[in-house]
């Protein structure tokens, strides 16, 4: 994830980082604090990559003391089983991912921790102050119900702010998180969510893509019918205003959900307690479930987007995709290092074929995150986005889903812009 474009593209050198720039670098940061407090030699990537292997405990030690991450109990031992299956990290260590996202809220309370853009909405912006309020009332609301640590929580909603309040609240409580993007269809949603049980979900009515509306109210009563472990159904609102309340059994609405207001409270919990459940893509019989925990995914998402994709406080990231993929759960943890998360929910070509690019420079988008085939058909549209867009303030791309041909990374540094570092990962 560091490295430069390949270098062999038309015999040439595409882009490098400069001194300043590693010099500005919360790597560069983290390397002088290993040096100074631990004795570390500074050197370059490989030698600090070539540490964190050989110096496994000492690593990730000096990934929680370094970012100050917010836990009780006992930080040692490191790792008290070294093997696979059954490695068991920090077992004396008790935390919880919510607290860390929201424990800089007292810093700038009113600054945007959410931007996001529907098809069918206003641009609408979301403190951190209200990001959190929200979560402590839906949480409020979910202990309520009797929902606590251990119980699933599942989500057929797409990349809007309430989904990432349902999220941070079911982390909060220490319930498992699950989600399902609404364009996937009931038989691929069950495949998923009867594996896991959940005890409620969370889901809209409609969404809009590519201009036209997209009714779920009947996919949501066939899953609520195939799931009798769902005890209550959230409802949260799509963009039809003039829709009748869905006959869904068990409803309750988003509104009615957060009308309380609840002190934020945040359940620590063991290192390895579940998180979330994430699916691979089931073109093998049926999707596996991989569960990832508030310990392991709270030290890795600080070291990967503040050191690996340097994003820093008051940065702004945009990973386009939906709730169905993981880079969803990625783009959530921009959140810890205090960067604010910009949601792109619908068609990135609609209206027109510039729309995402112009909302990435409106909104001053540092980290532009994409599948690989976006820039490529870009590529071939013949688009230019430097031309119609302002991306001065974009530092980098990243690409993912399958492997950025070498004609794309040519076209970025030409038709976006000169001084990015891109990575495909």
């Amino acid at each position: 994830m560091h490295d430069s474009p390949p270098s062999d593209a038309h015999g040439q050198m595409l882009w490098t980082t400069s001194a300043d720039q590693v010099r500005a670098s919360g790597l560069h940061a983290y390397q002088q604090w290993l040096a100074e407090r631990h004795g570390v030699p500074a050197g370059g990537y490989e030698e600090l990559w070539q540490w964190s292997v050989d110096s496994l405990e000492p690593f990730w030690q000096s990934i929680r003391e370094y970012f100050g991450v917010v836990s009780e109990g006992d930080a040692q031992p490191v790792l008290a089983q070294r093997e696979m299956p059954g490695a068991q990290w920090f077992p004396g260590m008790r935390l919880n991912y919510a607290e860390n996202v929201f424990r800089r809220v007292g810093n700038d309370p009113a600054s945007p921790a959410i931007i996001a853009r529907r098809e069918d909405a206003p641009l609408r912006a979301m403190s951190w102050a209200e990001l959190e309020r929200d979560t402590a009332a839906l949480a409020g609301r979910m202990r309520a119900w009797g929902i606590g640590p251990g119980d699933r929580v599942a989500g057929y909603l797409p990349n809007w702010p309430e989904t990432v309040v349902a999220f941070l609240a079911c982390a909060s409580i220490g319930a498992i998180w699950s989600s399902c993007a609404p364009d996937m269809g009931p038989g691929v949603v069950l495949d998923r969510l009867r594996q896991i049980e959940p005890c409620l979900l969370l889901a809209t009515d409609g969404y809009r893509y590519n201009g036209k509306h997209h009714d779920r109210c009947a996919q949501v009563k066939e899953l609520l019918a195939e799931l009798p472990s769902v005890k209550r159904v959230v409802h949260v609102p799509g963009p039809d205003d003039e829709a009748s309340a869905p006959d869904w059994r068990d409803r309750v609405d988003w509104a009615d959900a957060l009308r309380e207001d609840a002190p934020p409270r945040y359940e620590r919990l063991p290192f390895d307690h579940p998180l979330w459940i994430v699916y691979s893509s089931g073109t093998t019989g049926l999707p596996k479930a991989m569960v990832h925990g508030h310990g392991g995914i709270v030290l890795t998402h600080l070291k990967t987007m503040a050191l690996q994709h340097d994003l820093r406080a008051g940065d702004r990231l945009l990973f386009l995709g939906s709730t169905g993929w993981i880079v969803w759960n990625l783009q959530v943890g921009a959140l810890l290092p205090g960067a604010s998360i910009v949601l792109f929910d619908g068609n990135p070509a609609w209206p027109d074929a510039g729309a995402l690019w112009r909302f990435i420079g409106e909104q001053g988008v540092t980290l532009f995150g994409c599948g690989a085939a976006y820039l490529a058909n870009c590529m071939k549209d013949g688009l230019r986005p430097r031309d119609i867009a302002n991306l001065e303030r974009l530092r980098a791309i990243n690409a993912t889903g399958s492997p950025l041909p070498v004609e794309a990374y040519l076209w970025v540094y030409e038709a976006v812009k000169p001084d990015l570092w891109l990575a495909s990962i």
